[in-house]
């Protein structure tokens, strides 16, 4: 559903800094994002029906905030590493929380990441593990070409 382009999305600090910044005046239209996140107009609305988004309307134009803006980039990275909608709901749920709130929301990202991190892994593990077999295969094939000549 989402291209993330590297040219286009925010570090991680830049989109968590972003996020934080209820003070910015930039304002963003449905279009802009979709262009800057490689993401469709039914993309944008699905995540506000789900409740993950909540722009602003002017005379019943969506117009989105910086704020809105890095809550997409969290929203597709989350999509990316695998999070189910209603993880990523429960982790921007917290973010605005302090105290108690804030501790879960670092105790849920950690566990969210660490779980991520080693499936990661394990499927690098298996990408690797399936590269030397094909390269033992390509070789013997190769060598067995080659012996035919």
């Amino acid at each position: 559903m989402a291209k993330l382009d590297e040219a286009t999305v925010l570090s991680p600090q830049d989109a968590v800094a972003a996020h934080r910044d209820e003070t910015t005046s930039d304002l963003f239209g449905i279009t802009e994002l979709c262009r800057e996140f490689g993401i469709s107009l039914r993309a944008i609305r699905f995540y506000e029906d789900k409740g993950l988004l909540h722009p602003r309307r002017v005379n019943g134009t969506r117009v989105y905030t910086r704020r809105d803006r890095a809550r997409l980039a969290l929203i597709l990275r989350a999509k990316a590493i695998g999070s189910s909608l209603a993880e990523i709901k429960h982790y921007l749920d917290l973010y605005g929380s302090h105290g108690e709130g804030r501790v879960q929301q670092m105790r849920y990202v950690l566990s969210r990441t660490d779980h991520a991190i080693a499936e990661l892994q394990q499927k690098r593990d298996h990408i690797d593990a399936t590269l030397a077999e094909l390269k033992v295969i390509n070789d013997a094939v190769r060598k067995g070409l080659a012996d035919r000549r």
